[in-house]
């Protein structure tokens, strides 16, 4: 194997590996080095429980990644390269304990007509609060994949819009405030503060306005967006098409120090010994809080480390994985229904009270807010004939008042805890269905991945103080980082985490740039 590489990239989850894919179609010849046996980060997929058994590892719905450049206009073809996506009618069922339920469909009428089960009004609102975020979605879009300082900012591309102020407006106010103001119904409210909450925002916080209307909006246009074979087939694709272009992929590759000449990164070392130099650059996806340790600090210089020194992690997740003889089977009017997604959520209230036992350091399982994936109800190949694989994640806090390392002690509990009320809801899982189980308390999940500080699967809170300019710290939004010649990636990178891909390509157009080139150039095959 030739040792000479153009970009050494530090980490294979899916914005490092996009990142290289537009790299290598501009001809740049890339290494990418990840640390675990097998590539994708948080999205991946794997057998957890059972051989046959096929669980994703972290995230499950490609839903924001639809909306970007990269699958709208089919930039990298990555359906040449084994990509296909599913897309499961229902959305997402939500049931209530008094034997209600909201369940949203593909088809907006047929949706609109569960609000209106409980509220005329509130499926009047529902349905205008889609419309409105429809008119204005392309926005959003076109500021998210855009690096900062390479086009308008969001509020600037706002205010040119007919709506804009009132967008702006809405912007800075909490998905709470929104919610409570336009819904008068208390399942209608339940339901709309449980989808705010799929991105692991407190729906109380200031700043989350959009989540009130983008995540319904997303799963309306876009279903539960499920890839075929599990969600690692899109790392998977990235893989296929960045060796088709002469890259290179290792694994059991864990980076742990920067190479450093003249103060600038030419090359990375591994914790084995085998260090790999770079030609143009390094790009990393290692967690911030990780990458200033792999460097003299003054590389970095003291405003980068004291953003990194105040990163919040947010809210955490607990997962529980599955394999089971059935799928959750609700009652509903007429019969049952088994849906690839649906939620638990008790009223707003509940929801509310997420971010204060966080705060407190507080473990709760009374009607715990749950999200709970059944993929093989669309997917039957990621299981043997007739099995399914099922995934019950929660939020809980990885900093207990006993420490962490009691997650260990408790875990347990809490994952039976999260079943059992699941049961109330999906009777048929009983212990005679379940085949076998992991679970994933937040100290496992960073156990697990590195990139999982602290327990959140996001990178950090993207709170005010974590988004847009600000992310990963101010000053250093543009992939650049204060080392020459080192970029960075992910879900600690604008616009943020989640299955977007606009780390990603971001960090892409930024350093085809600098190399005197540019992504439509890449996208061209003219770089």
């Amino acid at each position: 194997m030739p040792d000479l590489f153009d970009i050494v990239v530090a980490g294979a989850g899916h914005n490092s590996l996009i990142a290289a894919a537009y790299l290598s179609k501009a001809g740049y010849r890339c290494l990418i080095l990840e640390g675990r046996p097998l590539v994708g980060g948080g999205v991946k997929t794997a057998q957890l429980t059972l051989r046959g058994f096929h669980h994703d590892t972290c995230s499950s719905a490609h839903v924001l990644i639809q909306d970007s450049p990269l699958m709208r206009n089919n930039e990298l073809h990555l359906d040449q390269y084994g990509l296909e996506y599913l897309f499961p009618d229902p959305v997402v069922h939500l049931p209530f304990s008094d034997g209600s339920y909201i369940t949203q469909w593909r088809d907006i009428d047929r949706t609109c007509q569960e609000f209106a089960k409980f509220s005329k009004k509130d499926a009047e609102a529902y349905r205008r609060m889609m419309t409105e975020y429809e008119e204005m979605q392309p926005i959003f879009a076109a500021a998210a994949y855009t690096p900062i300082g390479f086009g308008k900012p969001l509020n600037e591309r706002l205010a040119e819009h007919p709506k804009g102020k009132i967008w702006q407006r809405r912007m800075a106010m909490s998905a709470w405030e929104i919610i409570r103001d336009t819904f008068e119904d208390e399942h209608c409210r339940a339901f709309m503060v449980w989808m705010a909450y799929q991105t692991v925002e407190p729906p109380e916080a200031a700043s989350t306005g959009r989540l009130a209307y983008a995540i319904c909006a997303g799963r309306q246009r876009w279903s539960w967006t499920t890839p075929r074979g599990g969600s690692g087939s899109l790392t998977q694709a990235l893989v296929r098409l960045i060796e088709a272009h002469g890259g290179v992929v290792l694994t059991n590759k864990n980076v742990t120090r920067l190479i450093l000449d003249d103060g600038k990164c030419t090359g990375v070392e591994c914790s084995d010994g085998t260090s790999y130099k770079a030609q143009k650059a390094v790009l990393s996806t290692i967690h911030i809080k990780h990458l200033v340790d792999m460097a003299p600090k003054e590389a970095f210089g003291e405003d980068f480390r004291a953003g990194v020194d105040s990163w919040q992690a947010g809210i955490t997740l607990f997962a529980s994985h599955y394999a089971t003889t059935e799928p959750p089977k609700f009652p509903v009017a007429g019969g049952t229904l088994s849906p690839v997604a649906a939620g638990t959520m008790a009223n707003a209230e509940r929801g509310l009270r997420v971010s204060y036992d966080f705060a407190m350091r507080n473990v709760n399982v009374e009607e715990p807010p749950l999200l709970v994936v059944c993929s093989t109800v669309a997917d039957p190949s990621r299981a043997p004939q007739g099995m399914h694989t099922i995934k019950v994640i929660g939020n809980q806090p990885y900093e207990l008042k006993e420490g962490p390392e009691h997650w260990d002690e408790i875990k347990d509990r809490v994952s039976e805890a999260n079943l059992n009320y699941l049961r109330k809801f999906a009777p048929n899982l009983t212990e005679d269905k379940i085949l076998a189980r992991l679970v994933e308390s937040p100290l496992d999940l960073e156990r697990m991945n590195a990139h999982n500080w602290h327990g959140t699967c996001h990178g950090g809170a993207q709170n005010a103080a974590q988004s847009g300019a600000l992310r990963p710290v101010p000053g250093w939004a543009q992939h650049r980082m204060p080392i020459p010649g080192l970029y960075q990636t992910g879900a600690t990178t604008y616009p943020g985490a989640s299955v977007s891909g606009g780390p990603g390509r971001n960090a892409a157009t930024v350093m085809l740039k600098d190399f005197g080139s540019s992504i439509e150039q890449a996208i061209e095959g003219k770089a």
